[in-house]
């Protein structure tokens, strides 16, 4: 592996996560009171966790984020609107989340369901008067935000339009 190829993935990453922390805030902005950094940070969050070495890798990763953030943020819009924010519920919450995956034979997509869940929770405890539902959908919608700007990035980047899947 040269030194540009070694440098591309690091580079990609960067870009991805720029961009996609701008559109995440500047979208999230659009909703007063919803924490418009908040979604920036889990934009540019979805965008550095889907980002992988080849564009195959980077759109499977992006299907298991899209998938695992609707059931965690869904497990958690439910939860909050019945319950308050708790560590213990949230504990319950992130359960429900992963066995609910593993119900549904998705059981590899618990990991990030259950991340949703837990940043969910938080930032809608951070202000109790948010409602749960539009919460847990612009968690959502910033996940495609930034696992877009993702499969973008590695659908556009020169270096990987060629690489072949195992090259390194």
């Amino acid at each position: 592996m040269n030194k540009a190829e070694r440098l591309r993935i690091p580079a990609e990453i960067a870009i991805a996560a720029l961009v996609a922390y701008l559109l995440g805030y500047w979208f999230t902005n659009l909703f007063p009171g919803y924490l418009p950094k908040i979604g920036g940070l889990w934009s540019a969050i979805s965008a550095i966790v889907v980002t992988q070495a080849t564009r195959r890798e980077t759109t499977s990763s992006a299907s298991l984020r899209i998938l695992g953030s609707a059931i965690g943020a869904g497990t958690s819009a439910i939860y909050l609107t019945l319950l308050p924010f708790h560590p213990l519920g949230m504990a319950v919450a992130i359960f429900a989340t992963v066995a609910l995956c593993a119900a549904i034979n998705v059981p590899s997509h618990g990991r990030l369901a259950a991340i949703t869940v837990i940043v969910v929770m938080v930032t809608g405890s951070l202000d109790p008067k948010l409602s749960p539902g539009l919460n847990a959908l612009l968690r959502l919608a910033e996940s495609f935000i930034g696992t877009g700007v993702a499969v973008l990035a590695a659908g556009l980047w020169p270096s990987s339009n060629n690489q072949v899947d195992g090259d390194s």
